[in-house]
């Protein structure tokens, strides 16, 4: 016969008294009617619903949050599509509107022209940052020459260079190294030569002026058509900067054209010896 441990004892009388306190419990009426072991069954299921409730909320919540967020990131990157699609629409609009501009100003300065002319676009620059050339749409096959002027409605552009292609021909910008222009005076009608490739502010340099002639700021420099190629009369540019009258002096022109942005000009199809322009 095997004797009960201590331990075997002491379990088998927990378990006496909990089957007990079981039987009492549910044979005790709590003050609201309810025997006492279903009472705390039930408070304590409540309290595991509450607390699954509590989670079951808070993850809805999330799960409602989440989607919203989600749903606004959404609207908020179609609404930055969409206003990029407007600015670029509105670019494009100004583009046009520029380049109406510029034609509508070109055609009017070419019914004012005593010479023959003929508008063209310009289509492309040089592949040489330091030549400053531009590349139009006319070309032989438009009576378009080497050394014929190009102008544009503000000024003075350049002049065609090289053997122009059937459609298509070169010509160097004014304030190009190399470039150059027979130029004079308007107030005092003092001559010289409207020179390129002196900065990188795009300034022309005027030369061989007399060292006694005052030259004052803002004065316009016109082509003198000296030089067999520009007509004279035509608008250089305004004096950006002179030296006073003395042996060694430095004079520079601002030119009137804007030779970062040239869309239409017209090539000047002849160019007679004194010929006046505008």
């Amino acid at each position: 016969m095997v004797l009960p441990t201590p331990r075997r004892t002491f379990s088998l009388l927990a378990v006496l008294l909990v089957g007990h306190v079981l039987i009492i419990s549910a044979q005790v009426q709590s003050q609201a009617g309810v025997p006492v072991l279903e009472a705390t069954a039930f408070g304590l299921f409540a309290r595991i619903q509450r607390g699954l409730s509590a989670v079951s909320d808070a993850g809805g919540n999330l799960w409602t949050h989440y989607f919203a967020l989600s749903g606004a990131a959404r609207e908020n990157d179609e609404l930055k599509r969409r206003v990029v699609e407007l600015e670029g629409a509105v670019q494009a609009l100004e583009a046009r509107l520029s380049e109406q501009k510029a034609i509508e100003q070109t055609l009017a300065l070419r019914e004012s022209l005593a010479v023959p002319s003929i508008a063209a676009r310009v289509i492309a620059g040089s592949p040489d940052p330091n030549s400053l050339n531009v590349m139009i749409d006319r070309g032989a096959l438009d009576g378009v020459t080497m050394d014929m002027p190009v102008i544009a409605a503000s000024g003075v552009v350049g002049r065609v260079i090289g053997t122009p292609a059937p459609r298509a021909a070169y010509v160097q910008l004014l304030v190009g190294k190399g470039a150059a222009a027979g130029a004079r005076l308007e107030a005092s009608g003092a001559g010289g030569i409207a020179t390129g490739g002196w900065s990188q502010s795009s300034l022309l340099r005027l030369e061989y002026v007399s060292h006694q002639v005052e030259v004052k700021t803002g004065e316009r420099v016109l082509t003198s058509g000296q030089d067999r190629i520009f007509p004279q009369g035509f608008l250089i540019g305004f004096i950006e900067r002179a030296d006073p009258p003395g042996a060694k002096r430095e004079i520079y022109i601002r030119p009137a054209v804007d030779f970062s942005h040239i869309a239409m000009v017209l090539v000047l199809l002849t160019t007679p010896p004194g010929e006046s322009g505008p």
